[in-house]
């Protein structure tokens, strides 16, 4: 492994170089754990129908991964700051290849929730660090860095649901796996050359083992009972819920007595960095609900994987436009405007969905709701991202970026679990049936069809609150102005 390397002590060209091979390394092994969100979500009436899921096996596979990114993401960002980021992202995305061949031959429902676990821990590592070598790579330029990041992992995955889609179509549902791994090859060839960022602090923090291991307990057995709780009842899980309370409960008293804690509390002190991962709970809980239920719908109503998947690129094209320049705008003018706009189109485009009842609704009401959500997000990523980054200290960025990208997973999982609660009482409520499964693949009752399409609207009801209550946070939360750069070890 190359020894530590300061950008400045690189010349000019070279240091374009690296620049732009980092730049590219990230986007590309970033992208594979946001695809695996979206195609798989595409693929998911598929996977029901071939290893017979029913809906809470829809969303154990989705929330498996989402569990374990919300559990390892603290760990994955200490780990970068003490081992080395460059280091841990290679092993990110050797074992996210690895975990997608696994999923890729799964047999059945259980292997398959264990590689989108597996693949979760990895994609916590690959995605944690690779923001903070951006961050350890660009430095004062950082914010543009994550605009173009944001830029080119969006470009990866408007193409990601297509392609998956007419992969279900016209071959397996499997091969939305097996294209991870060429990839993750061409990812860890630009990566090999690219040098490791040289620590900002002069020297690696200690790792607290301690305070890792409670983080992972804490964020994974928690996120276990919620879920699994639906199915089996509360009362079933009663253990997960305890563990993960206690061991969030112990975290804080453990952290105040490690010598180098793995959350270190003057990141706390920062009312941007607090400001900002509040309001990324609230929007990433409003986006993942959406993404869930949105493509599982359209198929609902008759649409192919192919076609759901296209529905995906007027976001993703607007995302890809814009991020760059909001991502500057938000370094130079200040975050609060942008990231108050962005939720209030996303809640919009979202309520112009509502509209949506039968197959040709979608061009008169999810068209132009996706349209405004675009527009909403593009308000939203670069520029959150930057912000809770750049309010931590640069040594301290493989952290931040963790803390970010736990919140975003927690608020993710939080909106599903209670979405789909409130998808399955509703569709019950409606249809008066326990035992049919709703926004299923064929469905030709009456019935169970209008059951569905409220349960679909219900699920939007939530997402748009989640959305509403992020803009109240940025007004309430985020300054004005730009964010000053924090001093080293704050």
């Amino acid at each position: 492994m190359r020894s530590p390397t300061s950008p400045d002590a690189i010349p000019s060209a070279a240091r374009t170089r690296v620049r732009r091979f980092t730049l590219a390394a990230t986007a590309l092994g970033s992208a594979l754990a946001f695809i695996d969100t979206t195609v798989v979500v595409v693929a998911l009436p598929t996977i029901e129908r071939d290893l017979e899921l029913g809906l809470t096996g829809q969303q154990w596979v989705v929330l498996s991964y989402s569990i374990a990114l919300a559990g390892f993401y603290l760990v994955a960002g200490a780990a970068g700051d003490r081992f080395g980021r460059r280091r841990m992202f290679v092993w990110g995305i050797a074992g996210f290849a690895a975990a997608s061949a696994l999923a890729g031959v799964a047999p059945n429902e259980g292997v398959l929730v264990l590689a989108r676990a597996l693949q979760g821990v990895a994609g916590a590592f690959l995605t944690t660090n690779s923001l903070a070598l951006l961050r350890a790579t660009y430095g004062r330029d950082a914010g543009r860095a994550i605009g173009l990041w944001t830029a080119l992992t969006g470009a990866a995955i408007i193409a990601g649901p297509p392609i998956g889609g007419a992969l279900v179509e016209w071959a397996s549902w499997r091969w939305i796996f097996f294209i991870n791994l060429p990839i993750a090859a061409v990812t860890l060839a630009l990566i090999a050359a690219c040098p490791e960022p040289k620590a900002t602090s002069g020297e690696r923090r200690g790792f607290d083992l301690l305070g890792a291991l409670l983080a992972a307990c804490g964020f994974g057995f928690l996120a276990f009972g919620l879920v699994q709780g639906q199915e089996s009842g509360f009362a079933q899980v009663t253990w997960a819920l305890i563990l993960g309370v206690v061991a969030l409960i112990a975290f804080p008293f453990v952290e105040r007595r490690a010598r180098n804690p793995m959350l270190p509390a003057a990141l706390f002190s920062r009312p941007a960095f607090v400001g900002a991962n509040v309001e990324t709970f609230f929007v990433y809980g409003a986006l993942g609900g959406f993404v869930f239920f949105f493509s599982i719908f359209l198929q609902f109503l008759g649409f192919s994987a192919f076609e759901a998947g296209l529905a995906n690129l007027p976001m993703g094209i607007i995302i890809i436009a814009l991020s760059p320049f909001l991502g500057r705008r938000a370094d130079s003018r200040g975050p609060r405007g942008l990231l108050t706009i962005g939720p209030l189109l996303v809640a919009a485009g979202m309520a112009l969905m509502l509209g949506i009842d039968e197959r040709s609704d979608f061009w008169t009401f999810g068209v132009p709701g996706l349209l405004v959500m675009a527009l909403g997000l593009a308000y939203v990523v670069a520029p959150i991202t930057s912000t809770a980054l750049a309010s931590a200290s640069a040594d301290l960025s493989g952290i931040a970026a963790g803390v970010n990208q736990t919140v975003s997973r927690v608020g993710n999982l939080v909106a599903v679990v209670i979405a789909g609660l409130i998808v399955t009482l509703v569709f019950q409520h409606v249809t008066g049936d326990s035992e049919a499964v709703p926004l299923r693949l064929g469905e030709t009752s009456d019935s169970l069809r209008n059951g569905s399409v409220d349960a679909f609207r219900a699920a939007l009801g939530v997402c748009i609150a989640f959305a509403l209550v992020a803009a109240l946070v940025a007004t309430r939360m985020l300054p004005r102005g730009p964010i000053k750069a924090a001093e080293p070890g704050s």
